[in-house]
């Protein structure tokens, strides 16, 4: 089922001229649920992470599916407090998804810009990769190519974290 805001991401999508393809699926929550929609579609499947800092700041982690992320590494080179997974209600509010359906398209929602967009730049190795259309009961692809194009138009300039050097310059690596 479409809803009106997934009708407004699609209406935004064609106004910039960014082509996707999304397929219907079972609902998935996380990214091992995904794994069988991974093997039956060319492109890559992500990870979106919802995180709030110690001083109340709001960030968006999209990146590959199978991309460390380490949250007591990421604060220094994004200049925030420390993170932590952000609360489902501030979900709701902030970018308009429940849990299981963050999503780079739910900046479409954050009508004044107060999440912060993280991408890890290991995305932009792949021809295109997928997300959910603000429901987790789909899938759909979008060209690399055309994700800053997308945000920008949404006024958001995202940071780009290559996750995979962060990692291995951490003590943890």
């Amino acid at each position: 089922m479409t809803s009106s805001r997934e009708q407004a991401l699609f209406s935004q999508l064609e106004s910039l001229n960014i082509v996707t393809e999304t397929h219907n699926h079972a609902a998935i929550f996380t990214v091992a649920e995904g794994e069988g929609q991974r093997k039956s579609r060319a492109g890559r499947h992500t990870k979106n992470l919802f995180l709030k800092d110690k001083a109340g700041a709001y960030v968006l982690i999209c990146a590959v599916n199978d991309t460390q992320i380490r949250l007591n590494r990421l604060h220094k080179p994004l200049g925030t407090k420390r993170l932590s997974f952000g609360k489902p209600e501030a979900l709701i509010e902030k970018l308009g998804v429940k849990p299981g359906s963050v999503t780079l398209f739910s900046i479409i929602n954050d009508m004044g810009s107060e999440v912060r967009l993280v991408l890890d730049k290991a995305l932009f190795s792949y021809e295109r990769v997928w997300f959910h259309p603000l429901r987790n009961t789909a899938s759909t692809a979008i060209y690399t190519k055309d994700i800053l194009k997308f945000a920008k138009a949404l006024n958001h300039e995202p940071t780009v974290i290559d996750f995979k050097a962060l990692n291995e310059d951490s003590p943890l690596g």
